[in-house]
């Protein structure tokens, strides 16, 4: 014998249930089926058809039956979910950025190539997200499923501080005062010289790179001081982030490029130190022969920190644009 589509919808919502409520719900539901369906027959549909309506109405028998078991629908819902949000934005912002960095650092210590670096860094920084994407989800849905407290509270202190859109007077001071300390200390190391050698000063960074190079450094250092007068005047804009993010890129590759080549410290400034640090200075670099020598590592980590530096600036310029946007 054929099930009516009351008798399907009815199974298909109690199968889910505890034996213990199965029937009280079955009752529950064929009673007030039956008197919907005898309504809609009264004022003239036909029975089949407002059988078909009625079952309709109640919607999915999965929903029904999450009603009735107080069932929640939801992987991670309203009580849980602000404070799995913020976790996870947090650590999707420093675990992978550290994992990845410390990865890149060490591939380029050991003498990796750019293509394998950047292959690995990025194969890493993927599993890194889904991990922790995966694991802070399943614990919040645990702690949904089980009603266990976070220990979350909010409060007014919690309130952020308004911010404000551009550069403030003393930020603008500063970003001035340390760009012209920057103008003072490379001529210095022309003229004067940083490093006490008992005889003539030898410059740090190459003679070779004046006039053009340094040059086109005092350039960029205008621009940057330009930059950061015009972002105290007018604030943040997707503008002065593009123009940010151009600086930005423009004095890492000012400071990268003769750095891989070679080009960027004095040859004789590095033949005094080699001189002057004796045998264990040599002892030193020839235990780091392997990895290109000390001066090589030295180039490495700051490289590193030039392009760490650069890629935080840009971001900076970007998010601070977009909350000036939104504001």
């Amino acid at each position: 014998m054929t099930a009516t589509l009351t008798e399907r919808y009815i199974s298909a919502t109690i199968r889910s249930l505890t034996p213990e409520t199965q029937g009280d719900v079955r009752a529950e539901l064929e009673a007030s089926i039956a008197d919907a369906v005898e309504a809609r027959v009264e004022q003239g549909e036909d029975p089949a058809e407002a059988e078909r309506a009625v079952l309709t109405e109640l919607g999915d028998p999965g929903i029904l039956a999450a009603g009735y078991a107080d069932r929640s629908l939801h992987l991670i819902g309203p009580k849980y979910y602000l404070t799995w949000w913020r976790l996870l934005k947090l650590l999707l912002w420093i675990v992978p950025v550290s994992v990845v960095g410390a990865l890149v650092l060490g591939l380029l210590l050991s003498g990796a190539g750019v293509g394998e670096t950047i292959g690995q860094a990025v194969s890493v920084g993927i599993t890194v997200m889904v991990h922790i994407g995966f694991w802070t989800t399943l614990v919040f849905a645990v702690l949904e499923r089980t009603g266990a407290d976070t220990g979350a509270k909010w409060d007014v202190d919690q309130l952020p501080e308004i911010q404000e859109d551009g550069a403030g007077r003393s930020e603008l001071i500063a970003s001035l005062v340390f760009l012209g300390i920057a103008v003072v200390a490379v001529i210095w190391d022309r003229v004067r010289g940083f490093f006490p050698t008992g005889g003539e000063p030898i410059p740090i960074l190459d003679p070779a790179l004046w006039p053009w190079w340094i040059g086109a450094l005092f350039v960029l250092i205008a621009f940057e001081a330009v930059f950061a007068v015009v972002i105290f005047r007018r604030g943040w804009t997707t503008a002065l982030a593009v123009v940010n993010t151009v600086l930005a890129l423009a004095f890492a590759a000012w400071v990268l490029i003769p750095l891989i080549s070679g080009d960027l410290i004095n040859p004789e400034f590095l033949a005094h130190i080699v001189q002057a640090g004796g045998e264990g200075f040599a002892a030193g670099d020839a235990e780091a022969a392997g990895n290109g020598g000390i001066f090589r590592i030295l180039a490495v980590l700051v490289g590193f920190g030039i392009g760490a530096g650069v890629i935080w600036d840009i971001i900076d310029g970007w998010r601070k644009a977009r909350r000036a946007v939104r504001a």
